[in-house]
């Protein structure tokens, strides 16, 4: 299994695996029912990640595969007593490699996807009022892109300074590509920059507030974030995950700056004051920002 997504209300889990179906489950009381559940097959390479987009728009799933596409999927309503099925809506060939990711914009711009492609580019699905989808295509970088992510709608101090309310939504997104900084992020190359494959990269929701986070994952063990005050440029904090040994209570150790195992995800909290760290051993640690701006381990958990 490569990826497992609840969705808006946590009543429906999507997962995806190199068997190339999507499954889709019921979620009663915390439990998956093993009964009742979808297949969604229509890939031919193993499959990436799953992304459920608002409910404004409707039941409707994205996924992405090694190969080279991305497909949305759409709940049809069932008659009577009978549920309905699922039936693939778009598929999404702009691509000429894998697909890694794929990730909905928020729901006050649009029903909008992004794809990150191995080949380098990344192309934007929106849906328009006629029931067509039109795409939209970045030029190619010079290596795979991996991890999207979008910016929240709003501006960065709309809280203190409120906004017109004509204003339109801002569109904004990040990604990461294979072995080189994230993408616009203003960063040049040199020692910030990772050392290896920038698994995921999360911006974190906003409630207004002036400063802005990224948070990126990496191959070599670390995880980064990127703080933005206002107008100023992007600035790096690395987090420092607490040796095993103090974490067993015993006297403080210094930390290398490397998680034990792969980092594979990062996910914030709805507010975005919680960064969750997911590695490839199982376990998941919480952080949390302190008054003095560094980074603390709040809670670890194993799988």
């Amino acid at each position: 299994m490569h990826d497992a997504q609840l969705d808006y209300y946590g009543k429906r889990l999507a997962t995806c695996s190199s068997d190339r179906t999507v499954k889709v489950f019921d979620v009663v009381d915390g439990d998956t029912q093993r009964t009742g559940g979808h297949t969604l097959k229509g890939h031919t390479g193993p499959v990436w990640q799953v992304a459920w987009a608002h409910p404004k728009f409707g039941n409707i799933l994205a996924s992405c595969s090694y190969d080279g596409k991305a497909l949305i999927w759409k709940e049809q309503p069932g008659q009577g007593s009978a549920g309905g099925g699922w039936s693939k809506i778009k598929e999404h060939t702009l691509h000429t490699a894998s697909v890694n990711s794929v990730s909905w914009a928020p729901h006050e711009i649009g029903a909008i996807l992004a794809c990150a492609s191995s080949d380098g580019k990344i192309s934007v699905l929106s849906f328009k009022n006629d029931g067509q989808w039109d795409a939209a295509c970045f030029p190619p970088t010079e290596s795979a892109a991996m991890p999207v992510s979008w910016a929240p709608p709003h501006p960065p101090a709309s809280l203190i300074s409120p906004q017109s309310t004509t204003t339109p939504p801002i569109k904004r997104f990040r990604f990461c590509r294979l072995r080189q900084p994230c993408k616009n992020l203003g960063l040049s190359r040199d020692s910030r920059r990772p050392h290896d494959w920038v698994r995921d990269v999360a911006w974190a929701p906003s409630i207004g507030l002036p400063r802005s986070y990224i948070a990126t994952a990496s191959q070599d063990r670390t995880v980064l974030i990127w703080t933005k005050d206002g107008a100023g440029p992007w600035v790096k904090n690395q987090l420092y995950p607490p040796p095993a040994a103090q974490q067993a209570g015993a006297a403080p150790a210094k930390s290398s700056g490397r998680f034990d195992d792969v980092v594979w995800r990062v996910s914030w909290s709805l507010a975005g004051n919680l960064l969750a760290v997911s590695c490839g051993d199982g376990k998941v640690t919480l952080w949390k920002e302190t008054l003095k701006g560094e980074w603390e381990c709040v809670s670890d958990m194993d799988s």
